[in-house]
């Protein structure tokens, strides 16, 4: 995940970060930027597009979907759309097609609800404590037990490090921290 903040605070380009990225063998690249304006972030959007061949997926903009492969959400984002998680990815899917769609949960019944929507995976986490947001409900060991629960892939997201490998999970999402 490329976090424009973190990688802001780390005196990183964005270019440096998609090096290592490749370096790293990422396939996919998340970018999250709660900091800048629509503009800015579709400038940065544009540069990561030219940068990155691979597949692209932007946090909670749903505007931005059309710039990426996909966008990934959160519980908070639906709960903005409507009270009924079914409706919002209603909404979203009426923006975005066929894109790739993904949704953080973060327990048993969170996963479960995901499996009933039309999404294409779920993250689950936070596996551990991570410098790019504060974490209230860190799974680590338990992780791969509540993954059990999913119909859909699972990655693992919440300070996942390069090196770690979790049962029952699809794919890990690697924060800024670790490449730096």
């Amino acid at each position: 995940m490329l976090d424009f903040e973190l990688n802001q605070k780390q005196n990183k380009s964005i270019q440096e970060f998609i090096n290592l990225a490749n370096k790293k063998g990422a396939t996919y690249l998340q970018y999250r930027d709660k900091i800048n304006l629509h503009d800015i972030k579709l400038k940065n959007l544009k540069l990561i597009r030219r940068l990155w061949d691979r597949t692209l997926i932007v946090n909670d903009d749903i505007e931005l979907a059309k710039y990426c492969d996909g966008i990934h959400v959160g519980q908070d984002d639906l709960n903005k759309i409507n009270s009924n998680k079914q409706k919002s990815i209603q909404y979203i899917r009426s923006k975005i097609g066929r894109k790739i769609l993904g949704l953080s949960t973060h327990n048993i019944k969170e996963v479960k609800e995901a499996n009933l929507l039309d999404i294409d995976y779920i993250g689950l986490g936070a596996y551990r404590g991570t410098k790019t947001k504060k974490v209230n409900n860190i799974l680590g060991k338990k992780l791969p037990q509540i993954a059990k629960y999913s119909k859909k892939p699972v990655a693992a997201i919440g300070g996942v490090r390069v090196d770690d490998q979790i049962e029952h999970i699809d794919f890990l999402v690697i924060g800024t921290n670790i490449y730096y």
